[in-house]
């Protein structure tokens, strides 16, 4: 890991890696009891239920399993311009589904650097696999202690029981 990150990223990264490897995909129940929800052990989350796999000082950001849920079937996506920079809370993206429009907020600060362009055609990709083909962008963050007050999988999970 980057010497960079500081302490603060370095113990996140320790606890979730400290965690079992047998068992990378925990399933718990939503509060409905009528599906199971995914949520990787292995992944950061944010309380706006977007999701953030960090590689290096690159974020890859998405939408948890629990809102693509909540949305329903996503019709269209709007993401942002590459090279734009956001403050952590930021709007930075919009999905539009058959239930509604929401807005996606930048979980850190930083600029983005790539976007999955192939949701512009296939936004379904979000409704089908919202963790691996359904990212929507990566951001270069800036700011460690944005990273310090992302959720764990755990109070994530504790999060969308609630």
């Amino acid at each position: 890991m980057a010497e960079w990150l500081g302490t603060g990223l370095q113990n996140l990264l320790q606890r979730f890696n400290s965690a079992s490897r047998l068992q990378n995909l925990k399933r718990v129940v939503s509060k409905t009891g009528e599906r199971n929800m995914s949520v990787p052990q292995d992944l950061f989350y944010e309380k706006t239920h977007e999701w953030l796999r960090i590689d290096d000082h690159t974020a890859t950001v998405g939408i948890t399993d629990f809102a693509q849920e909540q949305l329903s079937d996503l019709t269209f996506v709007e993401l942002p311009e590459v090279g734009v920079e956001f403050e952590a809370g930021d709007e930075v993206a919009v999905l539009e589904s058959v239930k509604a429009a929401s807005d996606i907020y930048a979980p850190v600060a930083g600029k983005i650097v790539a976007i999955n362009s192939e949701l512009e055609d296939k936004p379904e990709l979000i409704n089908e696999k919202p963790y691996d083909e359904g990212w929507l962008f990566k951001i270069e963050f800036k700011k460690e202690e944005d990273v310090d007050n992302l959720l764990s999988a755990e109070e994530y999970e504790d999060l969308c029981e609630e």
